[in-house]
């Protein structure tokens, strides 16, 4: 689980952070309050992208000067997400579409290694994604166990210890509910997986732009990202132990080495937006950097933008707690007390008595806030809740380019909404 960080440890500048967002910076009198179904991107990646596409659209392996600049900008970028997750080693990161894509990856390769070991749990808490990719393998013989969130909105890793079995193949959960922003204690679910000889597929899609990502610590084995969570353009990143991905059976053109990352990247994938999440990285260093000036090396600066990233987001936390209790009929679905602000990413999912959903996001739109209704890819989540997946919540998501003010201008407006119509 992260550390908390008190609030008050970091003077966090967020003038200079919205200044360095174009869509946010250009627009002033919108609040993008739905940056769980995407965030807006820096400037620097904006620039890197189009630079990509403007003097080097081509693709790698040639021996031309363009050719050999997309060959390094890939490695550069493997390099670059390497140090953001921690890993062992650049050859344990793969590139392709989105985080999706590569759970379907890992998931066909699983089922066709199951053997006695056929049981994989799963969780009530996730993304569709995480889910439906792994019932899918019913066909290949795989047996299913649920893993329920507790009534807090969290997955207690001691409830796995009822669940593992020498039949468990695979523990798959997420690090952080998109929909309830609840954070889970990944070091502590692959300690008890690994002891019953189980491997974890961890979907950090949600967590990405929140908090420090450490694989080595956490000890997973498979993790999945997608960039456009975590300011970059669209695409998806896999890091999984190098062992692991070895001994994966993967779809690959003859011509592909069968080895990772080689193996797990099918295809031609979107090489500028590659550019554009070796970017993200530098934008973070150079964040990091603001923050903890004596900050040396590319990954002290990574860990320093990403712990005030988390301080100033608690900042944040607590005051939308505090604007969606002011509001009459309102119900916060997770974590809503303050001391639990460590356990959750900024990102709230509630109902107001006497107003849909809909009709929520539709006023507070006219009003220049954007939030989103449904049930955000996570259907059994929001049965689990007692509400109907059809309307689902309102999910108002925060990040660290979002303010006080923002808050409470969401809050002002909520509350006008509900009480004067």
């Amino acid at each position: 689980m992260p550390a908390a960080h008190s609030p008050a440890q970091v003077d966090f500048p967020v003038a200079e952070v919205r200044n360095q967002f174009p869509a946010v910076r250009d627009n002033p009198g919108f609040v993008f309050f739905d940056n769980a179904a995407g965030a807006q991107a820096p400037q620097i990646v904006l620039d890197t992208t189009a630079g990509h596409l403007l003097r080097r659209n081509v693709q790698r392996g040639g021996r031309y000067p363009q050719s050999r600049a997309v060959d390094e900008t890939i490695a550069s970028a493997r390099e670059s997400v390497a140090l953001f997750l921690n890993a062992n080693r650049p050859e344990e990161v793969a590139f392709g579409l989105n985080a999706t894509s590569f759970i379907r990856t890992v998931s066909l390769a699983i089922g066709q290694t199951l053997g006695q070991r056929n049981e994989i749990i799963v969780t009530d808490l996730d993304h569709e994604a995480n889910v439906a990719t792994w019932l899918a393998l019913e066909r290949e013989g795989a047996r299913f166990v649920w893993w329920k969130f507790r009534d807090d909105g969290l997955l207690h890793p001691e409830d796995l210890d009822a669940l593992l079995s020498s039949r468990t193949r695979l523990v798959a959960c997420t690090l952080a509910s998109n929909a309830l922003g609840s954070i889970t204690g990944i070091a502590d679910v692959a300690r008890r997986a690994h002891a019953a000889g189980a491997q974890v597929f961890v979907d950090a899609v949600h967590y990405g732009p929140h908090g420090l990502f450490d694989v080595q610590a956490w000890d997973c084995d498979y993790l999945v990202c997608s960039g456009y969570k975590i300011f970059a353009p669209h695409m998806g990143f896999l890091w999984g132990r190098f062992g692991a991905l070895r001994e994966l059976p993967t779809f690959r053109e003859d011509f592909i080495p069968d080895e990772p990352p080689w193996k797990i990247e099918a295809g031609t994938y979107t090489y500028e937006n590659v550019a554009g999440m070796d970017a993200v990285v530098q934008y973070l260093e150079w964040l990091g950097k603001r923050v903890q000036p004596r900050a040396g090396s590319r990954r002290e600066k990574i860990i320093a933008a990403m712990n005030a990233i988390t301080s100033y987001e608690q900042t944040l936390s607590r005051e939308m707690l505090a604007a969606l209790r002011a509001v009459p009929g309102s119900h916060i679905y997770g974590l809503s007390g303050e001391s639990q602000l460590a356990l959750r990413t900024p990102t709230f999912s509630f109902t107001v008595d006497g107003v849909g959903p809909a009709q929520i996001c539709e006023a507070l739109a006219a009003r220049g806030i954007g939030v989103r209704d449904g049930h955000n890819y996570s259907p059994r989540l929001i049965r689990r809740l007692g509400l109907d997946p059809a309307s689902g919540t309102v999910r108002a998501s925060l990040v660290h380019y979002n303010t006080i003010d923002e808050v409470r201008a969401f809050g002002a407006a909520l509350r006008n909404l509900v009480t004067q119509g």
